[in-house]
């Protein structure tokens, strides 16, 4: 028998150790719906994949759509007035697809720039359709949703110049979508957050027409994978570290790029300067204390910033509304932000 002294130690090491393991947070029942339905799907960790594979996997959207079915509820995305496919002439000679998203009316509307998240690697319009839909509705405005080139067919800065371009097309052509121009805002989900804040980085620097206003959602801002949002959710769905890994090390160069405002703006980039700014987080989401910490220094910048962390939800929640109630919240925070930049 060991000895009272032993037994007592043995204790109070085991109880230090539960103190120091940190685990995500449980989902709310709606978002645990989701992830089972995806989990139902069952995608190949992404991390053993090659991009163009990655590509291919059951994505949460398709979790949703999944869900939906099982409910008996319908699949159909919402209504808006018009959607239309073009393409537009890229930086490299490349073609953009875009995907534009017309609310009901007759306009002029204001304009928002929307751009899709994927780590800079996978996913596209179709991935990301709900969300510009309930944008063009919730803010009553023109939503042009781009696409990008990816990693690691194409490094860094191909998806950040891609989206810029993307932004000037939308202020040059803003008018021909029946859109004020004079009232163009960007949103961005993810890695597409953080392309969002670089746009307006570059206009400022570039002395280009800065954005109205800024939606980051969940937003890519800095290069530390142990943040305390890291650590509890290091192995969280259907985002944790290793993916981040995954997708840094398929659109970097190198870890030089790291250094670079507009990978990490939360670190390396002057925000002075910057438009009126709405950042929503996801509590279960490694990215959450980056956006946070994004939103504390570009106040101290002396930027407007409005920020909302939604508990029990993951990364990937903000396009869910059909089946996620704090989805429809957030979409109508962002579309507040929006009215207030749009002087509404």
């Amino acid at each position: 028998m060991r000895p009272p002294f032993a037994i007592a130690a043995l204790l109070a090491a085991g109880a230090a150790l539960s103190l120091s393991v940190q685990s995500a947070p449980p989902a709310k029942p709606q978002m645990q719906e989701v992830l089972d339905a995806h989990a139902s799907l069952k995608p190949k960790p992404i991390t053993e994949l090659s991009a163009p594979e990655a590509r291919k996997q059951p994505s949460p959207a398709d979790g949703v759509k999944a869900l939906l079915k099982k409910k008996g509820m319908s699949t159909a995305p919402e209504a808006v007035g018009k959607v239309e496919n073009r393409t537009i002439d890229g930086p490299a000679g490349n073609k953009i697809p875009v995907r534009i998203y017309w609310p009901k009316g007759d306009g002029p509307f204001a304009v928002v720039l929307y751009i899709h998240g994927g780590g800079w690697v996978i996913a596209d319009l179709d991935t990301y359709d709900a969300s510009p839909r309930a944008l063009a509705n919730a803010a009553n405005a023109v939503v042009v949703s781009t696409h990008y080139r990816q990693g690691p067919e194409h490094r860094f800065p191909a998806a950040h110049d891609d989206t810029f371009a993307a932004y000037q097309w939308v202020l040059k052509n803003g008018k021909s979508l029946k859109g004020n121009t004079e009232r163009v805002a960007v949103v961005g989900e993810s890695a597409g957050g953080n392309m969002a804040l670089a746009v307006a980085l570059q206009a400022r620097d570039k002395k280009v027409q800065l954005p109205a206003g800024l939606v980051l959602v969940y937003p890519v801002a800095s290069y530390d994978f142990e943040t305390p949002s890291y650590k509890e959710n290091a192995d969280a769905k259907p985002l944790n570290r290793d993916m981040m890994k995954w997708f840094i090390k398929n659109y970097m160069k190198s870890p030089d790029d790291a250094k670079n405002p507009l990978l990490t703006p939360a670190t390396n980039a002057e925000l002075k300067g910057m438009p009126p700014t709405t950042i929503i987080t996801a509590q279960i989401d490694p990215l959450r204390s980056e956006g946070q910490a994004l939103a504390e220094k570009m106040k101290a910048a002396g930027v407007k910033v409005e920020s909302k962390t939604y508990d029990g939800v993951t990364h990937e929640f903000f396009g869910m509304a059909a089946v996620v109630d704090e989805a429809k919240d957030a979409q109508q925070f962002a579309a507040a932000g929006l009215k207030r930049a749009f002087g509404n």
